[in-house]
């Protein structure tokens, strides 16, 4: 089982080669071992050993398609690591690390293809995990503020509100089994363009491992190309983050 360790994901980022193996996974994600191998100057036995370094360090995933072996980047562990090491000392006006991509390591049964897939381990229950990704007294204290409304059933509407009563997010819970999974269609309507927005799947997977939870997030047909993607990606990021800090320390993450 891979955790994320903050002395990993140095050591993993320490060396050019795996650097040069993460800026092409983030031009295109899902590359194999073939692909991977020409772009750097060592043997396939070399280029499997950068590889095995990151997946150590949770940087990326990989899962079989066939009898090849796909790899793909996993964003969280580089945020953690922004919010410990850089954001606290950063200057106000710092932005925070994006652009890095991620797909989940087990193969999963839907049509769709995934555009990112975010994965998390955090320290609780299944139980704790479902109740505060669905209750909206949790989510204020991660999810940009807002408070999830839906009854939680397959055809339920769900919304995000603000503060202010503004509808953040919404749209239907197309699947769901409590605690293990839930999927549902997703509307951004506080981006701009929302209306043009293409229609976009997100599912949630909770697996339990030993005292840790495995949570993986993934966003089936993203439109990269639309003007709220990168929102949309850094976004999932924070979320991500902001429910693990809750969950394990009790407070709110607070970023500088």
């Amino acid at each position: 089982m891979v955790i994320m360790n903050d002395e990993f994901v140095f050591k993993a980022l320490a060396d050019q080669h795996r650097r040069t193996l993460l800026d092409a996974l983030q031009a295109r994600d899902g590359q194999t071992l073939g692909e991977l191998e020409s772009l750097l100057p060592m043997t396939r036995f070399g280029t499997m050993k950068h590889l095995q370094i990151l997946e150590d360090a949770g940087l990326i995933t990989t899962r079989k398609v066939g009898r090849e072996k796909h790899h793909y980047l996993n964003t969280v562990p580089i945020q953690m690591v922004y919010e410990r090491w850089v954001s606290k000392y950063a200057q106000p006006w710092a932005q925070s690390l994006a652009g890095l991509k991620s797909l989940l390591e087990q193969e999963h049964t839907m049509n769709e293809t995934p555009a990112h897939v975010f994965q998390v381990f955090i320290r609780t229950t299944p139980e704790k995990l479902w109740q505060t990704l669905t209750d909206g007294a949790f989510t204020p204290q991660y999810y940009f503020g807002s408070r999830v409304e839906s009854t939680w059933e397959v055809g339920a509407p769900y919304r995000y509100i603000a503060p202010d009563g503004t509808v953040l997010l919404d749209g239907e819970v197309t699947e769901i089994d409590p605690p293990k999974y839930m999927v549902t269609t997703f509307n951004p309507r506080y981006a701009q363009g929302a209306d043009a927005f293409p229609p976009s799947v997100v599912r949630y997977e909770i697996i339990p491992e030993g005292t840790v939870c495995k949570l993986t997030l993934t966003h089936y047909d993203l439109p990269v190309t639309h003007p709220a993607a990168a929102g949309i990606i850094e976004g999932w990021n924070r979320i991500l983050s902001g429910l693990k800090t809750l969950l394990e320390t009790g407070t709110p993450l607070v970023t500088g």
